[in-house]
């Protein structure tokens, strides 16, 4: 069925959530998506996810039903993208540059904010009671451990460590996170992807 909710793209999206003063950057924003959409949690809903962007009690006033109707088919489009993404197991990580110490270790941060705070957290979905498989309780425990690898190379960067190794190090483990994201689709979402299609309400 093709969605009614068409994405704004990257650069009106950004725009979208500046105007709602969303403290989420756009990359974590996507990333929780694809986790929630890869949840177990199947009470899990989009507004739910929608509303954790913001810090408890800061999500937005929607000052009338048109406006309340926009913002939720704005985020819904992004939420479809991430869907059609995660049903063809194609999850990537936000590029970045490595080229200086500064973008090193701003990308380290990102990093750790798309892989922790965006899938890993979209994928518990606030719980983290519910009984998984062992072996996807694995990959998502690895996911937790390779978020932290970003922060180790950013004190790494700190203390006058090599940038080339760093930045080899940093590419290598978007590898391996891309990886255990796609394994967990392919063995724990595709084969029920059909019952995941959640709607806003």
């Amino acid at each position: 069925m093709e969605s009614q909710n068409k994405y704004i793209g990257d650069e009106s999206f950004k725009k979208f959530l500046e105007h709602y003063d969303c403290p989420t950057p756009l990359p974590v924003v996507r990333m929780k998506f694809a986790g929630a959409v890869c949840s177990p949690n199947l009470e899990l809903r989009p507004a739910d996810v929608i509303s954790s962007f913001w810090p408890e009690g800061r999500a937005p006033r929607l000052e009338t039903k048109n406006e309340a109707d926009l913002f939720f088919k704005f985020f819904m489009g992004l939420w479809d993208e991430v869907f059609q993404k995660v049903k063809q197991n194609k999850i990537k990580l936000e590029p970045v540059k490595l080229s200086t110490k500064e973008q090193i270790r701003e990308a380290c941060a990102a990093r750790f904010a798309e892989v922790e705070g965006g899938y890993v957290e979209g994928f518990w979905g606030g719980k983290e009671d519910f009984k998984l498989p062992a072996f996807i309780a694995q990959m998502i425990d690895s996911l937790t451990e390779l978020s932290g690898v970003y922060n180790t190379l950013a004190k790494k960067l700190d203390n006058g460590g090599n940038l080339e190794e760093i930045s080899n190090t940093f590419r290598y483990t978007d590898k391996m996170v891309e990886k255990a994201v796609s394994f967990i689709i392919e063995n724990s979402v595709l084969p029920r992807i059909d019952s995941l299609r959640r709607v806003v309400n």
